[in-house]
């Protein structure tokens, strides 16, 4: 049976036959990949330089930027690749390590979702607690178990799915390395069993954390609804939509993928909807985050008319001149 020594790669699905439509896939990919590259590492920056920043909320968008670039620098430039070079081949230690590297990330920022969640809710909820509850030691050990668990989660799924005899062919019907692609290649039933298993528990902590949410937001709020002024209620809706609209963008794109009908399934649309899945929300998150954001936006203000400025001006000038 096949395996990583008489099968030393995979071939992708490939975005277009034509080459002048593969070429503008090249360029959308690099107009967004380039994008969000930016506009994460704004985030990134902004947080880290201004100290006005430097509390748990930021401290977990600082993470969640880390995860969105991640989940980019993951699946976006193999596809620049392909589509540049009109080729669909990506090798086996490389597939491996690109279905790693997506579940890692894409399974800590949910996580990383959910603590921002608790944030949210302990702000809100219990304001007099929060400098208890979610002390600079507390902050970093709820960032340490996002990522801990979803590196956990991602190395069970690749160690599992690679020990697995294949002998459906290497024929991905997905532009990058995915599991339920790879599954369907594998002649062991015993292994597809193991898999399975593995796939419901993940997705028994993903409910979990789902429900968490769930519960969080209403006692968000019935807490806000009890505020006597407009004035404050939108206050506190403010510094909830934001995480709101980007959890429901990630976990809207990832059930559409997964529990989409099979009958609106085809290559063409099943290539659509990975990209909205792995490639939007990373993109649109800092945005989503900074449009209504007064204090991000007036950080991100400050970074780029003050600190690069200053670099221009003087070489020897650096962000901590935000200080």
């Amino acid at each position: 049976m096949p395996n990583s020594n008489s099968m030393p790669q995979f071939l992708l699905l490939a975005f277009a036959d034509r080459r002048e439509l593969q070429l503008l896939h090249f360029w959308l990919f690099l107009a967004i990949s380039l994008a969000a590259l930016l506009s994460n590492n704004l985030i990134l920056s902004a947080v880290a330089c201004d100290h006005h920043l430097h509390t748990p909320r930021y401290f977990f968008l600082l993470n969640l930027s880390l995860t969105d670039l991640g989940c980019i620098c993951t699946t976006v430039p193999k596809a620049m690749h392909n589509s540049l070079w009109d080729t669909t081949t990506i090798s086996y230690m490389g597939c491996a390590a690109q279905l790693f590297f997506l579940a890692f990330f894409i399974s800590t920022e949910f996580y990383l979702l959910t603590v921002m969640c608790y944030d949210r809710y302990v702000a809100i909820c219990k304001p007099l607690h929060y400098g208890t509850l979610l002390g600079s030691r507390a902050c970093a050990h709820m960032a340490a178990a996002a990522w801990v668990t979803g590196f956990l989660i991602a190395l069970l799924h690749t160690a599992n799915i690679f020990s697995l005899p294949l002998c459906q062919g290497n024929a991905l019907g997905q532009f990058f390395c995915e599991i339920p692609h790879i599954l369907k290649l594998s002649c062991s039933h015993s292994g597809y069993l193991r898999e399975i298993g593995l796939l419901m528990f993940s997705a028994c902590l993903g409910f979990g954390c789902f429900i968490f949410i769930v519960f969080s937001y209403v006692q968000i709020f019935r807490a806000v609804l009890r505020i006597p002024s407009q004035q404050g209620q939108h206050k506190a809706f403010s510094t909830c939509l934001p995480h709101l609209a980007v959890v429901s963008l990630f976990i809207s794109t990832g059930m559409f993928t997964y529990l989409k009908p099979p009958y609106i399934s085809s290559p063409s649309f099943d290539l659509v909807v990975a990209v909205l899945y792995s490639v939007v929300p990373p993109s649109l998150n800092p945005l989503i985050y900074s449009l209504r954001n007064q204090e991000l936006k007036d950080a991100l203000r400050k970074l780029i008319t003050g600190c690069f400025s200053e670099a221009i001006n003087s070489p020897s000038s650096s962000c901590y001149v935000l200080h």
